[in-house]
């Protein structure tokens, strides 16, 4: 009977040892955070939980107690926000990257992209995707970028909105919209590659998207979520972002 005992609690020591990290993403880190949490978990030996989703619908999500250690948003005002209002662990705010706006269509349209957001006044355009500006940052960087080139008036009546960038993009692959304004990040990625094209959007036209982290102060994994904070900053994953399209906090490349 004592050894039985023993056993169970070497083996709930061993659950407790492998602990899952809840992590609230913004979709831009969609396909840069499945290379960064598996790189972790082999790292580290534990499992890394993204959720991904509108920056905006994690903000209000956390202020209703949602159960997340880690929120990486698109932009550093929510992580600001939930600071204020004394959700987040003191000092974790921690400034990740600065992201990217780019036109994507798919490889067999014949928009040239790199005649940049003039290109959207083309009459053979239907519908043009973009994030929900009320709670996507992404989106909000795509409103100021065509009204700043003057275009925003004559096109908006054909928006198709995104609930996230993710979603914004998956209308233009599906055949939903006949272009998109989206995230760098995701136009890199392997596979939206192989499936379609992109223009980039000059970063002037809109203003920065510098993206930032929080531990939130209701983590029970906060020295977990700290590591992972930490393994972040490490050379390997600022060059994974890189990769991505991400561009340094600082500027640096």
């Amino acid at each position: 009977m004592r050894n039985s005992s023993v056993l169970l609690l070497v083996l709930w020591s061993g659950i407790a040892l492998a602990q899952d990290l809840a992590v609230a993403a913004a979709a831009d880190l969609q396909f840069a955070f499945k290379d960064v949490a598996s790189q972790f978990e082999k790292d580290s030996g534990h499992h890394v939980q993204v959720t991904f989703g509108s920056s905006g619908n994690f903000f209000a999500q956390i202020q209703n107690g949602a159960p997340f250690d880690l929120f990486f948003s698109a932009d550093s005002d929510y992580p600001k926000k939930l600071e204020a209002a004394g959700l987040t662990e003191p000092g974790s705010f921690y400034p990740y990257a600065i992201g990217k706006i780019v036109l994507w269509a798919p490889k067999a349209s014949a928009l040239d992209l790199q005649r940049g957001l003039n290109v959207l006044l083309d009459p053979s355009i239907k519908k043009i995707a973009i994030a929900n500006p009320e709670h996507a940052p992404y989106g909000r960087a795509a409103v100021a970028a065509l009204k700043h080139e003057n275009v925003y008036d004559q096109v908006s009546n054909k928006f198709v909105m995104g609930e996230n960038i993710s979603q914004t993009a998956t209308f233009v692959a599906s055949g939903n919209a006949d272009v998109g304004i989206i995230a760098l990040s995701l136009a890199l990625a392997p596979t939206m590659q192989n499936d379609g094209k992109y223009g980039e959007i000059p970063s002037a036209d809109y203003p920065p998207l510098e993206q930032a982290a929080v531990i939130l102060k209701s983590s029970k994994q906060k020295e977990l979520a700290r590591q992972f904070m930490a393994f972040l900053q490490s050379p390997a994953v600022v060059q994974t972002m890189r990769r991505y399209g991400f561009m340094a906090p600082n500027g640096a490349h």
